[in-house]
């Protein structure tokens, strides 16, 4: 886990607004689109213990008109919808959050929902998950 956060630090280092050139001909930038230490809905993060680290980024495709299917995910993750609308919905209340192409979000763990792309436009969102290695980032809930 040391390593992981080593690296992780080094990472953001590299990325920082200070560590890119001075040469106003370069248009890096750094803009944070999600940090916390809630999901979306205001649980807080669930502590991890990574002791095999992996991460894995999706692209995940939501045809206009459809709806996921109902899952939950047992690791902490978090998205950018690159295009699109999508709403996400908390099975166990009906509560909502309604994003937009560009807008981030850190999702629930272990919370039963589903995304419904409601728009005559197809979605799309890369999301990043972090658990441990071969543990699964989904879980499917069985229709009753």
């Amino acid at each position: 886990m040391k390593t992981v956060l080593r690296r992780a630090a080094l990472f953001l280092v590299l990325v920082s607004p200070s560590a890119f050139s001075a040469d106003s001909s370069t248009d890096s930038s750094t803009k944070v689109l999600a940090h916390s230490t809630t999901s979306w809905d205001g649980t807080p993060l669930k502590a991890v213990n990574l002791e095999n680290p992996e991460v894995r980024v999706l692209r995940i495709g939501i045809a206009p008109h459809s709806r996921l299917p109902i899952h939950k995910h047992p690791v902490i993750n978090a998205g950018y919808l690159i295009k699109g609308e999508l709403t996400v919905v908390r099975l166990s209340d009906g509560k909502e959050l309604e994003l937009k192409a560009g807008d981030a979000l850190v999702e629930m763990v272990d919370e039963w929902h589903y995304g419904i792309n409601k728009s005559d436009e197809p979605a799309e969102i890369v999301v990043v998950y972090a658990g441990n290695e071969g543990q699964a980032i989904t879980v499917l809930k069985e229709e009753q």
